[in-house]
């Protein structure tokens, strides 16, 4: 879902423009407004949503999965420490999520991570992800299958 900014609301900080990782967010010199300047190659991260001060950037669906008449809100809460999401879907149905923020200033270690030693030089020469064989449930000698994890297929039932 690319995003786009409500030019009522933007003031021109720019914050938007120096987080976007993709560098599509830019400020229009005559207006000093952000506009994304290529919405195809927006990666959909939403840190230009995350970082918005006046909730100016929304993202756009499309529309095989989200046609007209659908929006998502994003608010983002430095005092709570929380983002709030608000998504409305076409038949008018809500649903509200609300994540902690888990960015921490530079040079900050994350808790959880500080605690685990760092990868090994095997782990690093490696092809796998950072604990991939763990959360994919391949350190104990491979794939899984329903079997082997207790669960028997059910007419009707998929997993």
């Amino acid at each position: 879902m690319p995003t786009f900014v409500y030019m009522t609301r933007c003031d021109g900080c720019g914050h938007c423009v120096d987080i976007c990782p993709s560098d599509i967010m830019h400020i229009d010199k005559t207006y000093r407004r952000a506009y994304n300047i290529e919405p195809n190659m927006c990666w959909e991260c939403y840190s230009c949503v995350k970082a918005c001060p006046q909730h100016a950037i929304d993202v756009r669906g499309y529309a095989d999965f989200a046609p007209l008449g659908h929006s998502v809100r994003v608010d983002r809460d430095e005092e709570k420490g929380t983002i709030a999401w608000r998504i409305k879907f076409r038949n008018g149905t809500e649903k509200d999520f609300l994540s902690p923020i888990t960015t921490k200033p530079w040079g900050q270690a994350i808790p959880q991570l500080a605690e685990v030693p760092g990868p090994s030089q095997e782990m690093r020469d490696s092809q796998l992800l950072y604990n991939e064989p763990k959360y994919i449930r391949m350190d104990d000698g491979g794939l899984h299958t329903l079997e082997t994890n207790g669960l028997k297929m059910k007419k009707g039932v998929y997993y």
